[in-house]
């Protein structure tokens, strides 16, 4: 039988573990944890003063967030996204973008509107400079305005779902000159065209935005994933020699001795 002192204590734990997930993730976004970083339990627990249980009842929300990997026989790690994961994301998030675009010119009330309004003034005044957590802080929020006005719960769901996504992957488009005002511009052609309430438009800037960005992202990941290849090349190269080096001396010595 379940006692009000036991629904208590249930409520305090599923808090408790919200509150974990949410300073994790919060701390990677932040990037307190790099891409490809080991997350320590015991080091986190302590981080954190929680049980191990917990702990791993975060992680795997966050895993299934995209967020963090459970990689086996070494455990949990920040998030690591190839060229091909990245296509796939920003494939999924141009398609829910354009339809929260759509959604929102026509359903959106003048209120909803104006709170959109708001949240891309903030975004502007928030992009002065260099992009950092208040910059990021106020995109998601542009992003929680347009998916309350498109009034789909289902797509609301989804969008949060594939941020949390391009959240880790953001770093490579915005580190790219003249990305961020070129971002902010195609935000303003969203804008223009959801104050028209011109759906077509505004699904279209939607899919436009999120196309050049996944241009960018993949060119640098696949950049770097290129570079990796010749690093891991170069050293097999160089452990290639030095066995042949080795070789030759020994064979040298065993002629040296005959």
């Amino acid at each position: 039988m379940t006692t009000p002192a036991s629904l208590t204590a249930m409520h305090q734990a599923a808090s408790l573990k919200k509150q974990v997930i949410d300073a994790l993730r919060t701390a990677i976004l932040d990037g307190r944890f790099q891409s490809g970083d080991r997350l320590i339990e015991r080091e986190i627990c302590e981080m954190f003063q929680v049980s191990r249980t917990l702990l791993r009842e975060a992680l795997s929300q966050l895993a299934a967030e995209g967020v963090v990997q459970i990689i086996p026989h070494r455990g949990p790690i920040v998030a690591v996204y190839s060229v091909e994961d990245a296509r796939a994301i920003y494939e999924l998030r141009a398609t829910l973008e354009e339809m929260a675009g759509r959604c929102f010119a026509e359903r959106a009330s003048a209120a909803e509107l104006k709170a959109l309004e708001n949240a891309f003034a903030a975004l502007k005044r928030a992009c002065r400079g260099k992009p950092d957590k208040d910059f990021l802080a106020m995109k998601a929020s542009f992003y929680t305005a347009l998916t309350a006005g498109a009034h789909n719960p289902v797509l609301e769901d989804m969008l949060r779902m594939i941020h949390w996504r391009v959240t880790m992957l953001r770093a490579h488009t915005l580190s790219q000159p003249g990305r961020l005002s070129k971002s902010m511009e195609e935000i303003g052609a969203v804008m223009d065209a959801l104050s028209r309430r011109d759906a077509e438009a505004a699904g279209l800037a939607c899919r436009r935005h999120v196309t050049n960005a996944a241009a960018i992202a993949t060119a640098i990941l696949t950049a770097q994933a290129e570079e990796k290849a010749e690093e891991k090349a170069a050293v097999k190269g160089a452990a290639k020699t030095t066995s042949t080096t080795a070789a030759k001396a020994r064979g040298g010595a065993r002629l040296a001795r005959v």
